[in-house]
C-alpha cells in the first residue's frame, strides 16, 4: 500500500520544487546601512516610498554575472517610476576589485559592499544571487534565490511598482 503513495508523493514534491518562488508574506524590509563602492552610506530609509530591488551577489558567481544585464535593464526601464536597484556584493576582496568588475560589465545601478549586519537582517543568505523585491511601503514582496531571467524579473519589478 505504501508503494502506491510514493510515486504520487515524489511527483508532488518535484512539482513544488519546480514551482516559481511564491510571493513573500509582505513583511517589512529590515533597515540597513551599507557603503557604496565610492564610500558613501546607503540606507534603505533613503529610498522611502520607492520600489527597491536589493540583490546580494559576488563577482565570482556565474548566475550573478548573468543577472547583471537584467538588473541594468530594470534600472534604466523603470527609473522614471522611482525604481532603485541596489547590488550588495558579498565579495571579501573589498570595493576596488568589485568596481573594476562592475565597470567591465557596464553596471549602471547602485553597488555597495554587503556587511554582516545586512546579511544577517536579510538572511539567511546561503546562496547567491538572492534578490529581494521591496514595494513602496517598504514591504518585502518577493525573495528569490538564484538566477532570474529577464522576463520573470520584469514581472516581479512590475509587482513592486504598484502604488
Amino acid at each position: 500500500m505504501h508503494r502506491s503513495i510514493l510515486p504520487f508523493a515524489f511527483a508532488v514534491i518535484a512539482g513544488l520544487a519546480a514551482a516559481p518562488p511564491a510571493p513573500a508574506a509582505e513583511a517589512n524590509a529590515p533597515a540597513f546601512s551599507i557603503r557604496s563602492l565610492e564610500g558613501r552610506t546607503i540606507r534603505l530609509a533613503d529610498y522611502r516610498n520607492r520600489p527597491v530591488v536589493l540583490d546580494f551577489w559576488a563577482t565570482w558567481c556565474g548566475p550573478c554575472r548573468a543577472s547583471m544585464p537584467h538588473l541594468n535593464t530594470m534600472q534604466t526601464r523603470y527609473a522614471k517610476q522611482g525604481l532603485a536597484v541596489i547590488g550588495a556584493s558579498v565579495d571579501e576582496t573589498g570595493p576596488v576589485p568589485v568596481r573594476k568588475f562592475a565597470d567591465k560589465l557596464g553596471v549602471k545601478f547602485t553597488l555597495a559592499m554587503a556587511n554582516d549586519d545586512v546579511i544577517d537582517a536579510y538572511g539567511p543568505i546561503r546562496s547567491i544571487p538572492t534578490t529581494f523585491f521591496i514595494n513602496r511601503r517598504g514591504e518585502i514582496v518577493r525573495r528569490v534565490v538564484g538566477y532570474i531571467d529577464a522576463e520573470t524579473m520584469d514581472g516581479y519589478v512590475k509587482e513592486i511598482l504598484l502604488p
